[in-house]
């Protein structure tokens, strides 16, 4: 009995030096943490992404409300109710983004907002114009046509933006992008020999 109270005292005794030592062993300095960063780093492809991509979704939406009043297909209108629904949010965000980066917020005013400049996939002005004139299966093949195109562009700029962006949401949203839209046009692609 005289030894398991002996074995007792020396085993708690033990815990008891393993315990301080690893409480010792917490006191040791520990490097300062940075700074904390207001939010994390960006670059300028970050920058022109959110300008480029925001004329592009307010394109895609102007597009996409024509498709609500001029598709002659109820598919076509589905379609142009999702891409609307999709990249509504998105414009808040990257607008949100330029923001907080103190850049300038190009584009607004759909496709009247990008001046001249041909960005990938931008439907020019005679082009939407000529879209806003039809009505019933004609658009819908225009407007198919037009999208994929449209939808093109987007997936390119969003893959220089998972390539050489830095900032995460924004690369995170042009992942995504990359995604839907491919599969938009996939679809889009399909929906045309339908019509």
């Amino acid at each position: 009995m005289k030894h398991a109270r002996t074995g007792a005292a020396v085993l708690g005794a033990a815990l008891s030096l393993s315990f301080l030592a690893g409480c010792g062993q917490a006191e040791t300095p520990v490097p300062a943490a940075p700074p904390a960063q207001t939010a994390p780093a960006h670059n300028d492809v970050d920058v022109m992404f959110a300008q480029g991509m925001l004329p592009h979704h307010e394109q895609a939406i102007e597009m996409s409300r024509m498709a609500a009043q001029n598709a002659g297909s109820q598919q076509v209108k589905d379609l142009a109710a999702r891409i609307e629904a999709a990249q509504g949010p998105e414009i808040d965000k990257l607008n949100g983004w330029l923001r907080d980066w103190n850049a300038q917020q190009s584009g607004h005013g759909g496709h009247g907002g990008h001046g001249g400049h041909s960005m990938t996939g931008m439907m020019s002005t005679d082009e939407m114009a000529s879209l806003g004139q039809t009505k019933g299966p004609e658009f819908d093949q225009k407007f198919l046509m037009l999208m994929i195109k449209h939808h093109e562009g987007a997936v390119e700029m969003a893959r220089t933006e998972v390539e050489k962006g830095r900032f995460p949401d924004a690369q995170q949203m042009a992942r995504e992008i990359m995604i839907s839209q491919q599969a938009e046009i996939d679809s889009m692609r399909t929906m045309l020999t339908q019509h």
